[in-house]
């Protein structure tokens, strides 16, 4: 087994004091060692094929350098941009980011924050987002720093970074009404979810202000079967006539069209369709989907900042950072067959 390179051998062959490899290796203090003397450390360190100890790091600091990142739903398209968001900004910094998937369960969302928290992760970033959670409260309680993504978690006081919901639904109404709908349906996701609550009342709010009839239609879970299976629902309810729908999230939307086709119906022609989020292949859909897109990248960047901030002591974190969201109009949505 080959020897480890110390940090005293890499400070002779740069010419410098061990302190200022240590801070010239290390993204957070990188910034106050001279650019020049930085390179030739960094340099000493590459020709040494020098490997930074970030355990020892941790004793010094108290800190385990890693982030646990909890999801509900790893499958879902929406979580892998938030991740690499996450990642691209704490990986320069020298943190590890450590993900669990709760693949939706309340148990296994505890599991996870228990074992996480026993290997000493310096905080959270959770995009769960259950509404009713003890969990939460727990840890909040317990004093270990936590940034919401994406959805918030009830009464906790956790600082949340998501998208404009709320403008996002107003783009999207305001985008059918002008093509005529007055008569749409929501496909609302598990009012549990924070977003789903959310853009549900939104959507009755922009309906009502513009004197359109509103259905909302809820789901049990945000799924392609979830979509198709309420939207099967409503094409055989024959007491309310609708030319649109509105979905909560993509995934909804996907189930939506494929059961629009499966009744021998056309979209836009027949039914027009706008999800939310913007997922990734939305535009590969057929026809392409008019949704809202949600920055979820920066989401997940600004969550990483927010929660880098908040172990540096910054008295300043905002309660709330909403970002904004922007309708993208495709083919899934087209003038109403009533005004025709």
């Amino acid at each position: 087994m080959s020897r480890q390179v110390t940090i005293a051998e890499v400070a002779k062959l740069a010419g410098v004091h061990e302190s200022t490899v240590s801070r010239a290796l290390n993204p957070s203090t990188r910034g106050i060692v001279n650019e020049k003397t930085a390179r030739r450390v960094e340099a000493a360190a590459q020709s040494l094929q020098y490997v930074p100890n970030i355990m020892a790091r941790g004793l010094r600091t108290k800190s385990s350098m890693t982030v646990g990142v909890i999801i509900p739903d790893l499958t879902n398209p929406i979580f892998p941009p938030i991740i690499r968001g996450i990642e691209r900004h704490l990986a320069p910094l020298g943190y590890t980011t450590l993900l669990a998937d709760t693949d939706g369960s309340k148990v296994l969302e505890s599991s996870a924050i228990t074992s996480l928290t026993q290997r000493r992760v310096d905080g959270f970033i959770i995009a769960t987002g259950l509404e009713e959670s003890a969990l939460m409260l727990s840890l909040e309680r317990s004093g270990v720093p936590v940034v919401l993504a994406n959805r918030g978690a009830g009464e906790t006081s956790y600082p949340l970074v998501t998208g404009n919901d709320e403008a996002g639904i107003q783009e999207a109404v305001g985008h059918l009404y002008k093509l005529g709908h007055r008569s749409i349906v929501h496909v609302a996701g598990p009012q549990s979810f924070s977003t789903s609550r959310i853009r549900s009342e939104a959507v009755s709010r922009a309906c009502e202000a513009r004197g359109i009839t509103l259905k909302i239609e809820t789901t049990e879970a945000l799924t392609i079967e979830q979509g198709e299976r309420a939207t099967d629902s409503l094409l055989e309810d024959k007491n309310f006539v609708f030319t649109a729908i509105q979905a909560s999230t993509d995934l909804l939307a996907l189930g939506v069209l494929r059961s629009i086709r499966r009744h021998g119906l056309r979209c836009p022609e027949d039914i027009s369709v706008v999800g939310f989020n913007d997922m990734p292949f939305a535009e590969e859909f057929s026809p392409g989907l008019t949704t809202v897109r949600v920055p979820l990248e920066a989401i997940g960047e600004e969550s990483a900042k927010q929660l880098v901030r908040i172990f540096k002591d910054d008295e300043t974190v905002p309660g709330v950072v909403t970002l904004p969201v922007s309708l993208v109009v495709r083919a899934s949505t087209g003038p109403s067959r009533a005004a025709n």
